[in-house]
């Protein structure tokens, strides 16, 4: 059966041709995509919003020095309306999330993206495609930073610098799931929740000094980078790890790390099949859920940059692109 014949040749897309503010993001009609070997095309319910959005929006794509004109996007939630020449994992009709191309922009921010096959899982059973969306990006940080890099072990301390936020939030989840002793840093507004979340201890940071009254932590998943890498390394174990999801620059305490018997090392998220399918059994199971803090229609692009810029949301900002 020709499956082509229904799908359209055109979409609307959120574009720049510029570097910028907000305010470069447009709506456009474009051609839709088609997929090539190995690839499928995603009709996109819903794209997740991260600080590599706008990073990438303001500064051009930060893994290959790439510039404008493109599409942002990393995370999507949707169903896949082509499969390309070779692809046996999925049909046409099948419910997918992913994080496909990372560090390159996928361009979730359309109603159609094509990617590889194997940068999908089937979407978690009990979720949204807004909830949905919302996840693999942040979860797949969180999973590959506690459980491949860090090897989280039950009775381990576990420190997550702005538990509250996109990958924090999750990490909460997943660092519990392992059977860890979670201490989260958050405002005291949002301790009720990371509570709920599993978290076992919680420091506010605007009235405690976490480096001046943790010690014997195991690991430390910190998403501030500067200040917070030196102090952050006082509070770990000798045999302890810090992994910075932020880029190193030369206040990276490497050095001062190797003195005092840890390990610290940044950490680039990857796409990851395996990774999406235990988050997945995770958020099946009951023992991972995801915050939508708030829903933005695609072609509001602008006001959720605007909004995650401000560094105060809870959980995660999603685009919701079609109904």
């Amino acid at each position: 059966m020709d499956q082509t014949a229904t799908v359209p040749t055109t979409m609307r897309a959120i574009s720049q041709d510029i570097a910028g503010a907000p305010d470069v993001l447009k709506l456009v009609e474009t051609q839709r995509p088609r997929p090539g070997r190995g690839e499928i095309l995603v009709r996109v319910h819903a794209a997740g919003v991260n600080p590599a959005d706008w990073k990438t929006r303001e500064r051009g794509v930060f893994a290959t020095g790439a510039t404008p004109p493109f599409t942002l996007g990393f995370d999507v939630s949707g169903v896949i309306e082509q499969v390309g020449v070779g692809v046996t994992l999925f049909q046409v009709g099948d419910e997918v999330f992913g994080m496909p191309r990372f560090p390159h922009p996928a361009g979730a921010y359309a109603e159609y993206l094509t990617a590889p096959a194997r940068h999908f899982a089937p979407r978690p059973e009990g979720l949204t495609h807004l909830q949905a969306g919302a996840l693999p990006l942040a979860a797949l940080t969180a999973w590959q930073v506690l459980v491949d890099t860090a090897d989280v072990r039950p009775g381990q301390r576990v420190l997550i610098h702005a538990a509250a936020g996109g990958v924090g939030h999750l990490a909460v989840q997943i660092a519990k799931a392992r059977g860890a002793y979670v201490i989260g840093t958050a405002g005291e507004a949002k301790h009720e929740l990371l509570r709920s979340l599993g978290a076992d201890e919680l420091i506010d940071y605007r009235t405690r000094d976490f480096a001046e009254t943790l010690r014997g932590v195991d690991v430390v998943l910190d998403s501030l980078g500067g200040p917070s890498w030196a102090r952050s390394l006082r509070t770990l174990r000798p045999g302890g790890t810090l992994v910075s999801i932020i880029p190193p620059d030369d206040t990276f305490p490497a050095e001062e790390a190797e003195a005092a018997g840890v390990r610290a090392v940044f950490m680039l998220v990857e796409p990851d099949r395996a990774g999406l399918r235990e988050i997945a059994s995770l958020v099946e199971a009951g023992r991972l859920r995801v915050v939508a803090d708030h829903v933005f229609p695609l072609e509001e692009a602008a006001r959720a940059h605007i909004l995650g810029e401000t560094g105060r949301t809870t959980g995660k900002i999603v685009l919701s692109v079609a109904p």
